[in-house]
């Protein structure tokens, strides 16, 4: 069964805050919203599935429960018809720490909303406050624990490389979203869009957009934390599309169009290398063949990004420890970015 996601955007409606590195309708590819025309995004997307598809609505783009109440609950009426005719399973939304209340959470229950997503971006005070979140981080983490008491699944969404952050406080940031009981995270390294203050902000030389690499190790090792407590991440970077490929766009930071993929492909990296050193601590590896078992779709992260993986572990083993030749292997029995490695 695949799961199907139909994102309805409601980009910047329900958001009073400017966010340093906020443009909502650059990230959703969307100027406008139009109400009317909410029944049919959703029936173009039906009718491309097949029948065994699992398809949710995602309230996406905006801060779904902080959009005028009204037109929040006409768009819950709306997802009800598919629900009860059994069209889609049900919904999710996405929205800020400081837009959920009591009130807020009885609303979305008795609308089918099963997930919600907040927007957390960043357990640091002081990084909240250089991006003009308008929230603490004690409000994110209240949040966090009304939408798991009232029953609803949690994923928490973060960011790399926002104004002030580090390595340390984002490793912080997934571990208290881990504590929080998530399901899911989703992370985003920080992509730098054109008439944002942040955007301002790197023009004057007081914020320094991370490049590629630095988003990949600091993103891989966000994915380590969440991987080894057992919580999904459902997403690594903004989706591509063209409105993040034109330089119009975007002026600077992490915007690749294969970013989840190198950051996951430096993860397993890591882990592979760890292992090999441990094997190879009680192993002479002189003329034997490495053979790395990863898990079940897992060989192209493994291999990397135009053989980036490959490449290093053939130049750090094959030629340092003169091991014959690497093999990546995929098995059932692993899961995650765990990996098994035979010396033979």
């Amino acid at each position: 069964m695949r799961h199907v996601n139909i994102p309805i955007f409601i980009p910047h409606l329900g958001c009073p805050n400017n966010c340093v590195f906020c443009d909502q309708r650059k990230i959703s590819g969307c100027i406008s919203f139009d109400e009317s025309g909410v029944k049919a995004q959703i029936e173009e997307v039906l009718s491309t599935l097949a029948p065994e598809d699992e398809a949710e609505i995602a309230f996406f783009g905006g801060s779904f429960t902080g959009i005028d109440r009204d037109l929040m609950i006409r768009l819950l009426f709306i997802s009800d018809e598919f629900v009860d005719g059994g069209k889609v399973k049900n919904v999710r939304c996405s929205t800020r720490p400081d837009y959920i209340d009591e009130e807020i959470l009885d609303i979305l229950s008795e609308h089918h909303v099963k997930t919600v997503e907040i927007g957390i971006q960043s357990m640091s005070d002081e990084v909240l406050s250089a991006s003009k979140r308008g929230h603490t981080a004690e409000r994110a983490l209240e949040a966090c624990r009304m939408v798991k008491d009232a029953g609803f699944d949690l994923i928490g969404q973060m960011m790399i490389g926002l104004p002030g952050s580090t390595l340390e406080f984002e490793i912080a940031t997934a571990k208290a979203i881990c504590n929080a009981g998530a399901d899911g995270a989703r992370v985003y390294p920080t992509v730098v869009f054109a008439e944002t203050e942040l955007a301002d902000m790197t023009a004057r030389g007081s914020y320094k957009p991370l490049d590629i690499e630095d988003a990949i190790d600091r993103t891989a090792s966000v994915l380590d934390v969440f991987d080894r407590a057992g919580v999904p991440t459902i997403r690594v970077g903004l989706c591509s599309g063209e409105n993040l490929s034109s330089p119009k766009s975007v002026v600077g930071g992490a915007n690749h169009p294969a970013l989840g993929e190198l950051c996951m492909g430096e993860l397993i990296y890591r882990r592979i290398c760890a292992e090999a050193d441990r094997v190879i601590s009680t192993t002479d590896p002189k003329g034997k063949t490495m053979t790395v078992y990863v898990p079940l779709g897992a060989t192209s992260r493994a291999v990397g990004q135009k053989k980036r993986n490959i490449l290093r572990l053939n130049e750090k083993y094959c030629k340092k420890h003169a091991i014959n030749r690497i093999k990546i292997l995929e098995i059932s029995s692993i899961i995650g970015y765990n990996i098994i490695i035979d010396l033979s």
